[in-house]
């Protein structure tokens, strides 16, 4: 891989993570007003008919059949899974603790990766990977945070769904396009999640904060935000892509406490340290060649 692709790469998916960092303040925000299940299941009905727009637009042919199995996992892993369950675990943490429990992510995907993509990273890429994760665990332990939270079992399954659903578009969009993977994992999701989002629409006076964080969940969360991330997915590869994600735990705090108020202690930021050394290091190890798409 040429160094001029990977940096474009990296450079995507820094957009995608910026994108995803502000999904958790969001979702606090639309909780506030709207049902949990509402949440989880409506932003992707919203999201997918944005992007069924965007496909009849464009006149996007369908998906080849043999790429219908990928995308169904891509739609159960970040379309349905990770937005039901995240919302349900909102319900329970603040935006910080659940930023901080998704500092599990980068090491989940780039395990699904490594196994899904055929991508084969030397042990000095995993040290860096488990070093940059224990850093982020330490961090929530030490703060007796999410790690202790009511909702810890949903959002350790969304991270595991997320994964699943990132690893497998991002070795997708390597023949599709980024874009038209997410796009059309939320056409074909969207028929089943009509039922309970019908079921769950709010009957009383919703305040507008709410709808502003839910449109955000939608519109950029789910929907936009993968354009960037499944492109710097296919150019960069699944596993050191992943680790990318490491950075989004401190976008969130600072998005938590910009937006909502959520307080983010000095000590932040000497993890942040230890997090970002442990990307450093990890972007600096060599892949080996041959990863299959």
């Amino acid at each position: 891989m040429s160094q001029e692709k990977e940096r474009a790469g990296l450079a995507w998916a820094l957009l995608g993570v910026a994108s995803f960092s502000l999904t958790f303040p969001a979702l606090r925000l639309a909780l506030q007003g709207l049902p949990p299940t509402f949440v989880g299941t409506g932003r992707a009905v919203l999201a997918a008919v944005c992007a069924g727009a965007l496909l009849l637009a464009t006149r996007q042919p369908l998906p080849e059949r043999r790429h219908w199995p990928a995308l169904a996992r891509v739609a159960v892993g970040v379309v349905a899974g990770f937005s039901w369950l995240s919302a349900e675990a909102l319900v329970h943490l603040s935006a910080v603790q659940a930023g901080l429990m998704a500092g599990l992510l980068p090491l989940a995907t780039a395990a699904v990766g490594a196994w899904q993509a055929g991508e084969r990273p030397p042990r000095a890429f995993w040290f860096a990977a488990i070093l940059g994760s224990v850093g982020v665990i330490a961090y929530a332990a030490g703060r007796g945070g999410a790690l202790l939270g009511g909702g810890d079992g949903a959002l350790v399954a969304a991270v595991l769904f997320a994964a699943l659903g990132y690893a497998e578009g991002g070795r997708l969009a390597r023949v599709m396009g980024g874009w038209q993977v997410i796009s059309w994992a939320l056409v074909f999701a969207a028929p089943l999640l009509l039922i309970p989002t019908a079921l769950n629409w709010p009957q009383h006076a919703v305040p507008l904060s709410a709808w502003l964080g839910f449109v955000y969940l939608a519109v950029v969360s789910q929907w936009l935000g993968f354009f960037a991330w499944y492109r710097g997915m296919a150019l960069a590869g699944v596993v050191r892509t992943s680790q990318v994600q490491l950075l989004q735990v401190f976008f969130t705090l600072a998005a938590a406490w910009a937006l909502l108020g959520e307080s983010v202690a000095w000590s932040t930021w000497l993890f942040a340290l230890w997090v970002v050394a442990a990307v450093a290091i990890g972007r600096r190890v060599a892949m080996r060649d041959g990863s299959r798409t």
